[in-house]
């Protein structure tokens, strides 16, 4: 499913501020000439500018411009990720954050998880699977809502802020959940970390949950690697 122009072109717009270095405080051109430079029209500019200052990545500033926003990000980015500009390195830092915190809050969910909590996250992996096998997007807030819910069964407030952040961070910042063989893995990685709660075996909980995480941040990063050998003129299977 393509996204809508405006969403695009929020995008592209995001991705010309980091190609030219824009930081906070800096003036972005007028609509005219970002309608030039990323041959849309203006109204789509506004709005695509109206979207990023939902998210506090922007500033509109009447009668002056268009700057780069001072307030951190807020909504679906809330620590204003989208503006990191080494992409790659975020989302390896990301997955090291989600190694260290994710597995040990399986093993406690198994531990201490009630009976309806174990039936509403059997809900939403089931939802999961079927969002897949429907083509249907939805799979990736599904899978924003798995991760959150094993947060909030931990019993860690803490955790329960923490891990939608990441999650979502992760795949605002990346297309390549999109991937078949990956959302193929993830389903089988769900019901794993799922059958182990289900189960009462904390071990197998957390085994499950680093197998799941080593296994999406190589997944990610290997499409990430064969892009950019394809935007070379490389083919990514004579690496």
């Amino acid at each position: 499913m393509s996204k809508p122009l405006v969403e695009k072109t929020a995008d592209r717009l995001l991705e010309l501020i980091l190609e030219r270095g824009y930081v906070v405080g800096d003036k972005l051109p007028n609509e005219y000439e970002l309608a030039q430079d990323l041959e849309v029209g203006r109204s789509t500019i506004r709005e695509a500018v109206r979207s990023l200052a939902t998210r506090n990545i922007l500033e509109v500033r009447q009668g002056s411009g268009t700057y780069i926003s001072s307030k951190k990000g807020v909504s679906e980015d809330p620590l204003g990720f989208s503006l990191v500009r080494d992409r790659i390195k975020l989302t390896t830092d990301l997955f090291e954050l989600r190694y260290l915190l994710e597995p040990r809050i399986a093993e406690r969910v198994a531990q201490f998880a009630s009976d309806e909590d174990i039936a509403r996250l059997e809900e939403v992996v089931d939802a999961i699977e079927d969002a897949v096998h429907r083509g249907d997007e939805a799979h990736l807030e599904l899978d924003v809502q798995f991760h959150s819910m094993l947060a909030e069964m931990s019993g860690n407030i803490a955790m329960m802020s923490l891990i939608p952040v990441i999650n979502q961070s992760i795949h605002l910042i990346n297309e390549n959940y999109t991937n078949r063989q990956m959302k193929s893995e993830s389903l089988k990685a769900h019901r794993n970390i799922l059958s182990a709660i289900q189960n009462r075996h904390p071990v197998a909980a957390y085994d499950s949950m680093i197998a799941h995480i080593v296994a999406v941040r190589q997944s990610v990063l290997t499409e990430w690697f064969d892009k950019d050998l394809t935007l070379h003129g490389l083919n990514p299977k004579e690496k």
